[in-house]
């Protein structure tokens, strides 16, 4: 079955069970403990840091055969706290596998440009930056993420096997605006470890002027991260939405 989920990162230690620390897996799997009266594993997607937000997590769980999707669904936001919630669940095929058989993912970025973007009430969601940014180098810079690269730059080093070649195949990038703000989305096969942030971080370096716009392209071809901007704070980073075959969807909520 596979679960969809929303969670305010704020107060999570990131997805991946902890022993200490409160975790999104570690949260969602002792409320199916606690509805199947026996150990239930939840494998996500990929794993949020801590602090970012998902409105389209995708888990992977199996629960005993009595529990049918809507049910469950029910169920596990009736017992779950305020932070994290089941926007659907539905039945796959047993070839389903949270991870691997995903052909896609969604995140967006949000940053708030005006003064009012420190506002509590917002602060919380968006990276606050209140000076001018360079929508023509944004655009730039998204644009030349398109297509398959080596992100060896733009990711945390060690994270990955060695013999991973970094590589991911970006199908969209973009900076859009928004009433008060702008939001990057970006869609790939694939994401690494900051991807998203060493990349946001970048481009603001690169709209704010203190970086040529051609370094962007330079950092796609380097073989480490020492010349990236840091990375933006994960307090503003969204995962949209996991894709994968509809051949693999049984039926839905």
């Amino acid at each position: 079955m596979q679960l969809v989920l929303h969670y305010d990162g704020a107060e999570f230690s990131g997805w991946q069970r902890q022993p200490a620390t409160r975790t999104v897996q570690g949260v969602l799997e002792s409320a199916l403990e606690r509805l199947c009266n026996a150990p239930v594993g939840a494998l996500g997607a990929g794993r949020t840091d801590a602090g970012v937000h998902a409105r389209g997590q995708a888990v992977g769980v199996r629960v005993p055969l009595k529990w049918e999707a809507a049910e469950l669904r029910r169920a596990l936001n009736a017992v779950l706290p305020a932070d994290l919630w089941v926007a659907s669940a539905v039945e796959m095929s047993d070839a389903f596998h949270a991870r691997y058989s995903a052909t896609g993912r969604r995140y967006s970025y949000h940053v708030g440009t005006d003064q009012e973007a420190r506002s509590p009430f917002r602060r919380r969601w968006e990276w606050a930056l209140e000076e001018p940014l360079a929508r023509d180098a944004l655009a730039h810079c998204a644009r030349t993420l398109i297509g398959t690269h080596c992100f060896r730059a733009f990711a945390v080093q060690g994270t990955a096997p060695a013999e991973d070649d970094h590589r991911c195949t970006v199908t969209e990038a973009s900076w859009r605006e928004r009433p008060r703000g702008l939001v990057f989305e970006i869609e790939a096969n694939r994401f690494l470890h900051h991807m998203v942030r060493f990349l946001v971080g970048t481009m603001i370096e690169v709209a704010r002027g203190r970086r040529p716009a051609s370094d962007f392209a330079l950092l796609l071809e380097a073989g480490d991260n020492r010349r990236t901007s840091a990375p933006a704070p994960p307090h503003a980073l969204f995962l949209e939405v996991v894709r994968y075959p509809r051949d693999l969807y049984l039926g839905g909520t």
